[in-house]
């Protein structure tokens, strides 16, 4: 089958397009066709050895984690689920969805949205996952809080803009200027431009969600008493110290630094699916482009100025 790998750590030119087996399901998988996949962050700095003390120097390698397709066939174990049903998910803790199949688990995967095309679905994926496992069930924002979204034009923040309206938040986006428009028609209630508003501007808010991963102290300081901070991105180049900051914040002080895992249930998902079909979140897709340009995909992610998510095409 086709799939994104790389054969090295480097810039965006190491991927392209090869061919490796179709894999072969356990008794408790179901194998999904892949039609579209996303490029997020976590796969930028995989490609760029910048966490490869977890991905280690085994090549070659792959890209993408999160899916929408269909169900291709099912194991011998596994009830439910029907070959042919429309799903999306994400694969977790690990790489290889930006392919023609990929195997999981029926826990990560959910009905799709039937309003939308998978190429409009997987631009929700990563971001509705995080936006509700991060502001719902860890920040547990409430009606009337304020809420700060950093990086609030991209795949993650686009979609966190719209689950803090949804949860009652009044929310301050923090956008590139281009972008700001773009961020208030989202629903922000106040669109600022980063390059010209840093943290000494800015403050105080019940919770703030980082989806950029620099200055973390600065930004912690404008929590209000018991406040909490959503970082889903770090400073990969000083990545054991920004950990170090995190964890430390964790559990000292009345301002909080949250972390959580990235490995969403079928009931979260389905969750999304519920409001993506109530039409309460909307898809943002950036741009769509086949599997044969997933360089150039990567590419425009770490240019900057995105708005919503990069699809990848697989058929």
């Amino acid at each position: 089958m086709r799939a994104a790998l790389f054969d090295r750590y480097g810039l965006p030119d190491v991927l392209y397009e090869g061919k490796v087996p179709v894999p072969v399901i356990e008794p408790g998988e179901v194998l999904v066709r892949v039609r579209a996949a996303s490029v997020n962050g976590a796969d930028v700095a995989a490609r760029a050895g910048k966490l490869r003390l977890v991905t280690g120097r085994r090549f070659p390698k792959r890209s993408g984690i999160d899916f929408a397709g269909e169900v291709a066939e099912v194991g011998s174990s596994v009830t439910g689920i029907h070959e042919g049903r429309q799903v999306w998910g994400l694969l977790g803790r690990k790489f290889g969805s930006a392919a023609e199949y990929v195997a999981v688990k029926p826990r990560q995967i959910a009905p799709a949205p039937a309003n939308l095309t998978p190429d409009q679905a997987v631009s929700l994926l990563a971001g509705g996952a995080t936006g509700l496992t991060g502001l719902r069930d860890k920040a547990h924002v409430k009606t009337g809080e304020r809420l700060l979204v950093r990086g609030a034009s991209g795949g993650v923040g686009s979609v966190a803009v719209q689950i803090g309206k949804l949860l009652g938040a009044r929310v301050t986006a923090l956008a590139g200027a281009q972008n700001l428009d773009f961020v208030r028609d989202l629903g922000a209630d106040e669109a600022l431009d980063y390059r010209t508003t840093g943290p000494s501007d800015l403050g105080p808010y019940d919770v703030i969600l980082d989806t950029v991963g620099t200055e973390h102290p600065a930004y912690r300081r404008l929590l209000a008493p018991g406040g909490r901070m959503i970082a889903i991105a770090f400073d990969y180049d000083r990545i054991t110290a920004s950990l170090g900051y995190v964890a430390a914040s964790a559990v000292h002080g009345p301002r909080r630094v949250r972390l959580f895992s990235g490995n969403p249930t079928t009931s979260m998902l389905a969750d999304l699916t519920r409001h993506a079909e109530a039409g309460t979140l909307r898809p943002v897709v950036d741009t769509v482009r086949p599997l044969t340009e997933i360089a150039e995909a990567h590419r425009a992610l770490e240019a900057g100025g995105v708005r919503g998510k990069h699809v990848i095409q697989v058929t």
